[in-house]
């Protein structure tokens, strides 16, 4: 069901609540309420690092930073001929992001920004939105980053919205909507910290941690 657009409170609401916005497309002005009865999660003990991304991470080939570009990931994001991540999306992200609710991840070729994910977070869960990679394993990097910083971070749930293919070979699972609605009241009624710009791992730093952990 469309609705008109929430405010940034709203949003939040709704993802405490267990729903998620999507528009039908770029130039949509309205959003829908989105349910599925299966929902996707990384589990956070069960991320598996393909060989190539182990050799990628190790070679230290791209720079990593977060939350220094928020504004480029939703962009890169956006930019395929079919989105959901219409103007009132971007607008209400921004405010998140802005509150310290919503988070980024960069990856860099030198100085160009070649992927990145972008999330929303309540509590101790991880509302992972979308990704983009101009790059061969961009992305891999990226979540493989990401996954570490949620880890240490204290976060207990990392949200997918729904299981592909691709999310599905790197250690993401389906579970049903009750079982996904208790993870989720357990995650966003306890504290965890993202931590914007802080150190970050050494590529042997997270390879080991991934080792153990997968």
């Amino acid at each position: 069901m469309s609705f008109p657009p929430p405010s940034a409170e709203q949003l939040l609401r709704g993802y405490a609540g267990g729903i998620f916005p999507m528009a039908d497309g770029r130039g949509s002005p309205n959003l829908h309420w989105i349910d599925p009865d299966r929902r996707g999660v990384f589990p956070l003990d069960g991320y598996h690092l393909s060989r190539s991304t182990r050799r990628t991470i190790r070679r230290a080939r791209f720079g990593v930073t977060f939350d220094r570009d928020f504004t480029g990931v939703m962009q890169g994001c956006a930019a395929r001929d079919e989105t959901w991540i219409n103007d009132t999306i971007v607008a209400l992200c921004h405010e998140l992001f802005a509150a310290g609710h919503a988070h980024s991840i960069e990856i860099w070729d030198g100085a160009e920004l070649v992927g990145g994910v972008y999330g929303v977070t309540v509590g101790a869960a991880f509302f992972g939105e979308s990704m983009f990679s101009r790059r061969a394993d961009a992305s891999k990097v990226a979540l493989a980053y990401l996954i570490d910083r949620l880890r240490s971070g204290g976060f207990r749930l990392f949200d997918t919205q729904f299981l592909t293919p691709h999310l599905a070979s790197i250690g993401a699972v389906e579970i049903s909507r009750a079982r996904y609605l208790r993870r989720l009241h357990r995650a966003i009624n306890q504290k965890a910290t993202f931590g914007g710009e802080r150190v970050l791992p050494t590529p042997d730093q997270i390879l080991q941690r991934m080792t153990q952990t997968s």
